[in-house]
């Protein structure tokens, strides 16, 4: 896979580049600062942001944290006339400790999810679009206003998705509370074993009722939704970083029945494991 090492020096906050085109040609790549990439008229295109892949509309609005794999693919898009436009600027431009502050909350957890890629609904998008048209037009300090407001506008969107499931086991739960970190800890670590509802509700010190209630507020889903996501993104891993077969690759992410396996990694990644696998090493082979 590739490194990419962009234009962007030490001397600057960020760049911007816009272009139109017929295909998309550029390799599965990564790179260290963030990037922000609007897209227009590229329906039936193929988007890779770790490991998840589907096909994208005629509006398209990504952010993607540091060293995350992505790439677009032409796949099935006809259009003659892509545009796109691309934002990239260093991850020191906001520190720990500003983005720590009560106004910056929204965009540290933006940044936070943007470390597995995030897309922006399409209301977002129209929103936001003719900012993102025009920010080629600011210099100077205006233009890092503009990145501020543009990244405010985005951090309150209500329907950002997260796009990719394989940095899970690594990263660090990012809760407002210490049981749910705790718990999500615990199932980062144990995914592979039986977990019950019993185990995590006395880790939490609550009632098996009370602790799904309590779970559910704070993260969206339900405990057994959490641990799926968990074990079917460490599957994911394993299907793009090894050579495990599929029956151990279940087993060993805490499956104890293949054909169920198969069923919740179709319904969760739009794709049964083994052509997961297919796609997602085709790509990398061809484009390394």
């Amino acid at each position: 896979m590739l490194k990419e090492i962009t234009p962007l020096t030490a001397s600057d906050c960020f760049t911007v580049f816009s272009r139109t085109k017929t295909e998309f040609d550029f390799p599965l790549h990564f790179h260290e600062e963030y990037e922000l990439n609007f897209i227009l008229h590229a329906r039936g295109a193929k988007r890779i942001i770790g490991d998840h892949m589907e096909e994208i509309s005629d509006l398209e609005l990504v952010l993607i944290g540091p060293n995350l794999p992505h790439c677009w693919k032409t796949h099935l898009c006809k259009s003659k006339k892509i545009i796109e436009i691309t934002i990239q600027f260093h991850r020191e431009l906001f520190d720990d400790k500003f983005l720590r502050r009560n106004q910056l909350c929204l965009i540290n957890e933006m940044f936070e999810k943007s470390k597995r890629g995030i897309s922006f609904s399409k209301s977002t998008i129209l929103k936001i679009q003719n900012k993102l048209k025009r920010f080629s037009e600011k210099k100077g300090f205006d233009s890092v206003l503009e990145l501020m407001s543009t990244l405010n506008e985005l951090s309150k969107s209500k329907n950002m998705k997260v796009l990719s499931d394989g940095c899970v086991r690594t990263s660090k739960p990012n809760y407002h509370s210490r049981r749910i970190e705790k718990v999500v800890e615990y199932l980062i670590q144990h995914f592979d074993k039986k977990v019950t509802l019993s185990d995590v509700a006395k880790l939490a010190n609550m009632t098996e009722v009370s602790f799904s209630r309590f779970f559910k507020a704070n993260t969206g889903i339900t405990f057994i939704d959490n641990l799926l996501e968990i074990r079917i993104a460490n599957a994911s891993r394993l299907l793009i970083d090894t050579s495990q077969n599929i029956t151990e690759i279940a087993y060993n992410c805490g499956f104890n029945n293949i054909s169920n396996f198969n069923r919740l990694f179709k319904k969760k990644k739009g794709c049964a494991p083994k052509a997961f696998r297919e796609d997602y090493n085709y790509e990398s082979r061809v484009f390394i």
